[in-house]
């Protein structure tokens, strides 16, 4: 049996580039878009970590060197309140660490995070059908915002 108390909560390093391509590979199959998925281990190093100022930032749940959960996330420098705001893009636990309350610990981390990089919000999307998702950020305490709707325009 697995416990939460021994999974550390920490910031990614370069090293887990390749764990966490795996995790990231999970989750596009989860959310159905591995068609488009065009993500490697190298761009992952690439753009995490090796690039400055980083495309992402990543924290995740460590138990004992076994990637149990991701979240990544990006900021948004310049918002209408003059104060930048977190992007958060992933967020995945393996199934046998379900139930764990990583995906929490994960989410009040985020938003320490946000506390320090003086941001006034975080945002994300939740695909319609993932009930569990939804009723996980309700519990948390986040709120829907219909205000706006997600448009986007694919180029070649």
């Amino acid at each position: 049996m697995m416990h939460n108390d021994n999974i550390q909560i920490r910031k990614a390093m370069e090293e887990d580039s390749e764990n966490l391509w795996i995790l990231m590979q999970k989750l596009a199959i989860f959310e159905n878009y591995i068609d488009s998925f065009e993500i490697t281990p190298e761009v992952v190093r690439e753009r995490g970590f090796k690039k400055s100022p980083p495309d992402f930032y990543c924290l995740l749940a460590d138990d004992h060197g076994i990637i149990a959960g991701m979240l990544v996330y990006y900021f948004h420098p310049y918002t209408a309140q003059n104060r930048p705001a977190i992007f958060m893009k992933e967020l995945y636990v393996e199934d046998a660490y379900r139930g764990l309350k990583i995906g929490e610990r994960l989410m009040h981390a985020i938003k320490q995070e946000a506390k320090l990089n003086n941001c006034k919000q975080v945002k994300w999307g939740v695909a319609p059908w993932n009930e569990a998702g939804l009723r996980f950020y309700h519990r948390l305490g986040a709120v829907q915002n219909n205000d706006w709707l997600n448009y986007e325009w694919n180029i070649d």
